[in-house]
């Protein structure tokens, strides 16, 4: 069918509301006549791909399988309004500032663009919003053809005026000039260009005068929430605050965001936040070379104004949360057969056909970065172009978020095999079993099998053979398997477990409140603790525990959820418990705070800021037995434990009311959940003989806080939700007759002492955390295994076995633990070999076993701190010197071999003595040999 031009549909559309077809037939004519006319300036807009699907299916662009009938009658209705709120910041929804994109989105997925005549008949027909422009602009790293692109998510620099230090943020695209750039700043900041000086500000450090005024903000290497420093000349100089300036003009990294963790990420290819593609749903995509060099690293030229003979100490620049990845570059780069291979003309190996690889860009970039950290001396650099590559092949590293460092090594060796896989056509290999032959033959074939698919620099070096064997409870077959591996996870063979100190009080008065310290385990749930709690404390078969957190005289939560992990509880926290009847839960939780009174009690506005003494008590009522008498009663009761033995004899309504007041003991719950009571009376009768002037205390209604006072009624107190909280003043009359101190200064859940450096966990080998990796043991019951024997799912056991060793050993000690309700990082100390590891015991291969597998330690990533906010770095040996030095970040540093072994080691890396290819000779590297290769990938076509 012919589509008639835009100009045909405009009368017809303005009659509302139009078929879904004219729809369909009007916008398609719109994007057609928008993409061949488009010019740089033009403008797109960002539609939710969620709603672009359901509109596609309204007119039918798109069409549902005929078996999906559940989807059918969805495909019949019109959309609702245009909902672009889930593609910006929740905090611009509202705002009248333009919205902020979300930085994790990507077109096709997330979001489609649309030219601008599509978006306002969209709108007209439609509604909705917020509204999301950008500009299409040339992209001139095509040359010879014109290639636009959307600039989806231009720049967010930080202008930091020098003079007065106040910042403020600025939009620009990465394809302005500097001028343009210049001109925006003197219409902002109402200054004269000729009287202004901007400087690339990173690290509140002035690195680079962004002054030629025709080269791009990209060629610039000004990136993504970058600070720029905003200078004011005066007399032929600038002025402002006093700053550190470097000689590195190519130190220039972008400024990770500090307080968020959004990522950065746009297009389909992930193009550093451009859109290749205009109008996606009607045109095809524009896509790049995928051999294109990057240069954003600064890696084409280098100057740090000296001349350093030292290599292999320079260090990687922090872009932002990236120390994951700079400590796992710091330990791969000095690995020698890595080092050998990549200064060396690699470019032959290069597989460009592989679909899993990204044909050849990752190895590319990381061999540049290798060889500029082996030629730059002591100068850090700025990974960028290697960040981008690495994100593109593994999207998940994208953005500016803390990772797993192991993590991303896994993902790299991965994506650097598949870049240099020698295997341009991988065969199809049919697994066999071994069928009783001997394990050297079998594994010796599963290995051929193996390289016959996966032939690379990586397999050469990093990857060994395990054998699996997995035994049947019930018929015993056995089956054996050979598998190749890259890494070992040893697992710390160690319990971890921690003392918390719950102070229990009695619900029902009967008892003083005792602080009891027991031992669970660290990584435990509140129903461990509760467990232990009862066991401790004797609990009766007819009482529970209620766990609560105190904080500030209240109580500042009650931990209901018995999964909730006591990782989120605290030493410095204090925790109380209540004894409770089993099913308390149905009746009316009495929660009485304290606080002081003095002369002024009478007058509200002196009670306002009166602070709250004391620890709350908790105690149970019926829920209809709300009225005055039976309130005091029943506060009366939880009082009594802290009755003075020598107390002036208190008046008869006191004496009536301890000895009258609910036990707990006698509230019986029915079937149906109503209360029974036992010697307890809330007649009306007993209402009224309650005296003021002869209650035993004062207590009033309030708030959670304890900020409010309401009088108690006499006849019923109405209560929201399940707890009603009252407010007890203590006068010195109250203070002779009971005794408070059991109630004030609780303890915290642990208090650090003398004692509790006999408590820390025992150290562990190495040889013991392979010892529990290579240990029997069954199946979880969610990893069933099929024997193909009983032909049923069975909890077989598994046995590992180290068949071939690699050259390059990694071990990645298993530090942190995951799960559905809790994370937890072990801190144990892992004593470790550096020189002579000797795996000899734990390897069963009998046969071709020319070389003693002796391993020496060569690098160690760490990782300090806990969870969330940990820090990794590396320590990397030179080999030619035979030193060690600490890569942290952008800092390196000299350090003795004796202070590598700590509890931060987290991956370590050794190299077989007397391996098949090493370049202990071959290392140091000669400069201009470096400098001559640098180039060498891109020089051959491929």
């Amino acid at each position: 069918m012919t589509i008639p031009s835009a100009e045909g549909f405009l009368q017809a559309s303005s009659c509302l509301p139009c078929t879904a077809e004219e729809e369909r037939e009007l916008v398609a004519a719109l994007t057609r006549e928008a993409e061949e006319n488009v010019k740089d300036g033009d403008l797109r807009y960002l539609v939710s791909q969620s709603w672009w699907l359901e509109w596609q299916h309204y007119v039918g662009l798109v069409k549902y399988e005929e078996n999906d009938t559940e989807q059918l009658p969805q495909a019949m209705n019109r959309p609702g309004e245009i909902d672009n709120s889930k593609l910006v910041s929740a905090e611009t929804i509202n705002g009248s500032e333009e919205p902020e994109l979300q930085r994790t989105l990507r077109e096709g997925q997330d979001y489609t663009l649309v030219p601008q005549e599509v978006w306002q008949r969209l709108y007209e027909w439609y509604k909705g919003g917020p509204e999301i422009s950008r500009k299409v602009i040339l992209d001139s790293r095509s040359p010879g053809h014109k290639n636009y692109i959307v600039d989806v998510y231009p720049l967010c620099l930080k202008l930091i005026d020098g003079r007065d230090n106040s910042e403020r943020n600025i939009r620009i695209s990465r394809k302005a000039k500097i001028h343009e750039l210049y001109s925006m700043v003197c219409s902002l900041m109402s200054v004269e260009q000729s009287e202004i000086v901007i400087w690339d500000y990173y690290q509140k450090s002035k690195s680079k005068k962004l002054a030629n005024l025709n080269e791009t903000i990209d060629e610039a290497q000004i990136t993504m929430d970058q600070e720029i420093l905003l200078e004011i000349k005066l007399d032929g100089s600038s002025t402002g605050f006093s700053t550190r300036s470097t000689n590195n003009e190519l130190a220039l990294i972008p400024l990770g965001p500090s307080t968020s963790s959004f990522s950065i990420a746009g297009g389909p290819t992930y193009s550093n936040g451009f859109s290749s593609g205009i109008g996606s749903s009607f045109s095809q995509d524009n896509s790049f070379s995928p051999l294109l060099r990057d240069s954003t690293d600064g890696y084409n030229s280098f100057s740090n104004g000296t001349k350093d003979d030292t290599h292999g100490l320079s260090g990687l620049n922090n872009l932002g949360n990236t120390c994951f990845m700079n400590s796992a570059i710091q330990s791969l780069v000095h690995t020698p057969p890595l080092v050998e291979y990549f200064l060396e003309d690699y470019s032959r190996e290069i597989n460009t056909e592989n679909p899993l690889g990204l044909q050849g860009e990752l190895a590319i970039a990381f061999g540049e970065l290798l060889r500029k950290l082996w030629s730059s001396g002591r100068t850090s650099v700025a990974p960028r172009a290697f960040k981008s590559k690495l994100s593109r092949f593994a999207p998940q590293f994208s953005g500016y978020n803390q990772h797993d460092s192991q993590e991303l090594l896994a993902f790299l060796l991965d994506g650097l095999h598949e870049d240099l896989n020698r295997v341009k056509k991988k065969p199809y290999i049919e697994a066999k079993d071994a069928d009783g032959r001997p394990d050297d033959e079998f594994a010796e074939e599963c290995w051929n099998y193996h390289k016959a698919r996966n032939d690379s620099i990586i397999v050469d070096k990093f990857q060994g053979q395990y054998k699996s064997t997995l035994v049947c409870p019930v018929c015993n077959k056995i089956s054996v398997t050979f598998d190749p591996f890259m890494y070992l996870s040893l697992p710390l063979p160690s319990k971890v477990t921690r003392m918390i100190t719950v102070t229990v009080f009695s619900g029902a008065g009967d008892a003083l409140p005792m602080p009891f310290t027991v031992t669970v385990q660290k990584n435990g749930n509140c129903r461990d603790l509760i467990k232990a709690l009862t066991d401790v404390c004797c609990l009766k078969s007819s009482e529970t525990l209620l766990l609560a957190e105190v904080y500030d005289r209240r109580i500042y939560r009650y931990l209901t959820n018995p999964i909730e992990g006591l990782y989120n509880i605290k030493d410095e926290d204090i925790l109380v418990a209540y004894r409770l009847p089993v099913g308390h839960e149905k009746l009316l939780r009495l929660e009485i705070l304290h606080r002081r009174a003095d002369r002024f009690a009478v007058d509200p506005q002196f009670n306002i800021n009166r602070k709250l003494i004391g620890c709350p008590l908790v105690t149970c009522i019926p829920n209809d037995s709300t009225g005055k008498s039976d309130i005091y009663a029943a506060v009366s009761a939880v009082l009594v434990p802290f009755l003075r033995a020598k107390a002036h004899s208190p008046d008869v309504s006191a004496v009536k009311l301890n000895g009258n007041g609910p036990s707990l003991d006698g509230i019986v719950l029915t079937d149906n959940g109503t209360t029974s009571e036992e010697g307890l009376s809330t007649s009306n009768e007993d209402d009224n003989a309650v005296d003021d002037e002869l209650l035993p205390f004062q207590l009033s209604l309030t708030d959670e806080k304890g900020s409010v006072r309401n009088p108690i009624n006499t006849d019923s107190n109405r209560v929201l939700g399940l707890v009603m909280r009252v407010l007890m003043d203590w006068s010195d009359r109250e203070r002779e007759m009971y005794n408070m101190d059991y109630m004030d200064e609780l303890p915290e859940v642990f208090k650090p002492g003398f004692l509790s450096k006999k408590t820390r966990q025992e150290a562990v080998n190495l040889f013991s955390c392979l010892d529990a990796f290579l240990k029997e043991e069954p199946l979880g019951p969610d990893d069933m295994w099929y024997c193909p024997g009983c032909k049923e799912h069975r909890q077989a056991s598994k046995k590992l076995d180290l068949w071939r060793l690699p050259e390059i050993l990694v071990v990645h000690l298993k530090r942190f633990s995951y799960s559905r309700y809790m994370k937890n990082k072990l801190d144990t100390f892992v004593n470790f070999p550096i020189h002579d590891l000797n795996m000899s015991k734990y390897v069963k291969q009998t046969s071709n076993c020319a070389q003693q597998p002796m391993y020496e330690l060569y690098a160690v990533i760490n990782h300090y701190g806990g969870l969330g906010g940990g820090h990794y770095s590396a320590y990397a040996k030179l080999v030619e010197e035979d030193n060690w030095y600490h890569f942290d970040d952008s800092h390196v540093s000299s350090v003795k071999e004796d202070e590598i072994r700590t509890s931060a080691a987290y991956v370590l890396f050794y190299r077989r003595v007397g391996g098949s290819s090493t370049v202990a000779d071959s290392v140091p590297v000669d400069i201009e040999m470096v400098d001559s290769l640098e180039t060498a990938p891109q020089s051959k076509q491929m």
